[in-house]
């Protein structure tokens, strides 16, 4: 038996091995067998064999799942095959807005006070979380809603549109990934929950702020009701 696949260039694939899994309520277990073929008949598989861990790191780098060795600076929180996570200290920034509200256009290219904030791409998806101080957050710090449209509050999700994004997710690229998202136009809110505290709503705290001098005031901020451990775990069941 074999099949015929395009990955980059024409490769012709042939069936050599098996993993079969075996579950119960609480546990699985994993055997590799090879699979036997005599000419004119149907291809069977061979005795189980343990799986090795040399095995699944062949696996996992014919699949993708494999970091290159990095050296990790202080603004990362996490690095996975998955996913990637890190902290941006409070700083000033220049802020695009379009969209159909005349208020916020008329605060287009303008700088303003910005709080930390918190980064992650997972299966490149961008999603931000606001910080309360400007202080690298450990495991159990209670993170903000990121005061920004574009950027949901249940899960600090980035609707992309048509972002200029880095075609790689590594250290080198995390600088490419924050530009691209302030250097995109804010346009729109995403979901129901309140981006700020403000009296006057999104674009009353941003036409506040307007070249300002001063820090980013964070009692406007929300509450994301997430830990950084649990902003990092969520979602990596999918």
């Amino acid at each position: 038996m074999h099949a015929q696949i395009r990955i980059g260039a024409r490769r012709d694939l042939k069936l050599q091995e098996a993993v079969l899994i075996y579950r119960d309520d609480g546990a699985a277990f994993a055997t590799l067998h090879e699979v036997r073929a005599e000419n004119g008949k149907t291809p069977y598989l061979g005795a189980g064999q343990p799986l090795t861990t040399g095995f699944l790191r062949m696996l996992a780098k014919g699949l993708g799942a494999v970091v290159a060795p990095e050296v990790l600076p202080e603004n990362i929180l996490a690095r996975t095959p998955d996913l990637i996570v890190w902290w941006s200290r409070a700083r000033r920034r220049v802020l695009f807005f379009g969209g159909e509200s005349e208020e916020a256009r008329r605060l287009d290219g303008r700088t303003y006070p910005h709080p930390a904030l918190v980064f992650k791409i997972a299966d490149r998806e961008l999603f931000v979380r606001a910080l309360q101080s400007d202080v690298r957050p450990t495991a159990g710090t209670p993170l903000k809603t990121a005061p920004y449209w574009n950027t949901d509050g249940p899960e600090g999700r980035v609707c992309l549109g048509s972002m200029q994004v880095p075609d790689e997710v590594n250290v080198d690229s995390i600088a490419g990934w924050e530009r691209a998202y302030f250097e995109s136009a804010f346009t729109h809110p995403t979901g129901a929950v309140r981006l700020t505290s403000h009296p006057g709503g999104f674009v009353g705290l941003w036409s506040a702020l307007l070249d300002s001098q001063e820090p980013f005031p964070t009692k406007f901020l929300t509450d994301a009701n997430q830990t950084l451990k649990q902003f990092v775990e969520h979602n990596m069941e999918r």
